[in-house]
């Protein structure tokens, strides 16, 4: 079985020391691409570095989280859109809002938000999305630019159905990581999985970050997230949706491989 994680932060300072390791580790896992994810300048430049190290396996978006939307400035359009044209870039994002945390005012969620859109737009990308606690506004947003956009993910997708309709509607694509896993938090989003129509569905792990709660004990993990635990979240969603395993991993790599270019 091959598996494509749309959503790896291999920039993170948790990797530092064993980066290449658990890259290793996840291509003998069956994990074919990572996609190597943006959340600032500064990142998303490391993003195509990374990329440019391992082209092989990894692939990179560019974007400003909605934690960071107050660094949002003119000229990260301008560096962005220079950025665009690498080979290895295959994805603006991530980009949306997150009114759980509000690492950064609503306001200037939005504006980084919207520009990121336009950009996305004007450069022909697909674009990378974020919502937590936010899908009104999101969505609202999201409509103004969708006609506009090649494609869209909403990745890490744990709100409830009527957000997940209103996504489908407009053509999005959905992620899903190992949240799902969890059987208290991920209750609402396990009963939502079989809504999602094959050739919308894709797979994260969002590394280091949600350590799926269901992995067998043993495991080198300590508390961090990898890639290589994706085959895992993809068994759990496959029992979902009760389809074999491999016919899942075959599935979404086959929409991920789609959307985002990949061989």
């Amino acid at each position: 079985m091959e598996w494509i994680d749309i959503c790896v932060n291999l920039t993170h300072d948790s990797f530092r020391q064993d980066r290449d390791a658990v890259i290793e580790r996840a291509t003998e896992a069956g994990v074919r691409w990572m996609l190597v994810t943006g959340s600032d300048e500064t990142e998303s430049r490391r993003c195509v570095d990374l990329a440019e190290q391992h082209p092989q396996c990894l692939r990179a978006t560019l974007g400003v989280h909605p934690h960071h939307a107050s660094q949002w400035r003119d000229q990260t359009a301008y560096l962005f859109a220079e950025q665009a044209g690498h080979p290895l870039v295959v994805a603006m994002g991530e980009m949306g809002l997150d009114y759980y945390r509000n690492h950064s005012t609503p306001t200037a969620q939005r504006c980084a938000f919207e520009a990121q859109l336009e950009l996305a737009a004007d450069l022909g990308k697909p674009a990378f999305l974020h919502e937590r606690e936010a899908s009104g506004d999101f969505a609202d947003i999201l409509q103004r630019y969708r006609d506009r956009l090649p494609a869209a993910v909403v990745h890490c997708f744990t709100s409830d159905g009527a957000a997940l309709d209103r996504y489908l509607e407009m053509d999005c694509h959905i992620g899903v990581t190992g949240w799902v896993c969890d059987e208290r938090r991920g209750k609402e989003l396990q009963g939502l999985i079989p809504r999602i129509p094959e050739g919308r569905l894709m797979l994260e792990t969002d590394a280091p970050y949600l350590l799926p709660r269901t992995l067998p004990k043993g495991l080198p993990h300590g508390r961090r997230n990898e890639p290589a635990f994706l085959p895992h979240v993809g068994e759990h969603v496959a029992g979902l949706r009760d389809v074999p395993a491999d016919e899942l991993a075959r599935q979404t790599s086959d929409t991920a491989r789609a959307f985002y270019g990949l061989a």
